[in-house]
């Protein structure tokens, strides 16, 4: 199962700070993840990345029935629901914990969030969307209560049909979070500078 192996960066973790959780893609890893903070607007924050076991959260397609990804994908959930608590354990509200992920990591993030619907600082999925051959209404409770969640992705993409990208759109809309939806007419599995600016307008929406 995965490891409790998190790589931090940024400003060291106090009861005032903002926390973004970065959640690496299939075949990436914790340091990767990080890499990308260099574009973003978190000089500001706590990074905290997870490292996957053997650089994967879940060994099939994010589509493929989640049995079969077991028992990888519940212990991811349970590795972001422990470092979820460990901050908030800090003294740190949840509306000072952001999620960040691309691509395996953005279904990740998004399928943790959602499972654990609440006010957060802010949700950004690059490339991702809600995890299972279908959509399980089942196993999303909560209310965002306006959490700002970025979605972005390629139409079409290798990995990410853009139409679990609109389903899980309506799912978390229908809980309250305040969604931005984004597609780009084929982008490819990649991260383009119109996502980044969405991802630093959400990071720094909310600077007190």
């Amino acid at each position: 199962m995965h490891q409790k192996n998190i790589k931090t960066a940024g400003k060291e973790l106090t009861p005032g700070s903002r926390v973004l959780i970065m959640i690496h893609g299939r075949g990436g890893s914790a340091e990767d993840i990080l890499s990308l903070s260099s574009y973003l607007d978190a000089k500001d924050f706590t990074l905290l990345a997870p490292q996957a076991t053997n650089n994967s959260w879940y060994p099939y397609s994010f589509l493929a029935p989640p049995s079969q990804n077991e028992p990888w994908l519940s212990s991811a959930l349970h590795l972001l629901k422990e470092i979820t608590g460990d901050v908030l354990q800090k003294g740190i509200p949840a509306e000072k914990i952001y999620f960040l992920g691309f691509s395996q990591g953005a279904c990740l993030a998004l399928e943790f969030v959602t499972r654990n619907a609440g006010k957060y600082g802010g949700v950004v999925a690059f490339t991702g969307g809600l995890i299972g051959d279908k959509i399980y209404p089942q196993n999303y409770k909560g209310d965002f209560q306006g959490t700002p969640v970025f979605i972005g992705t390629s139409d079409p993409d290798p990995h990410v049909p853009v139409e679990r990208v609109y389903a899980t759109t309506n799912i978390l809309k229908n809980m309250n979070a305040s969604v931005t939806e984004k597609v780009y007419a084929g982008m490819g599995h990649t991260i383009n500078q119109d996502e980044m600016v969405h991802a630093n307008q959400l990071l720094q929406a909310n600077t007190v």
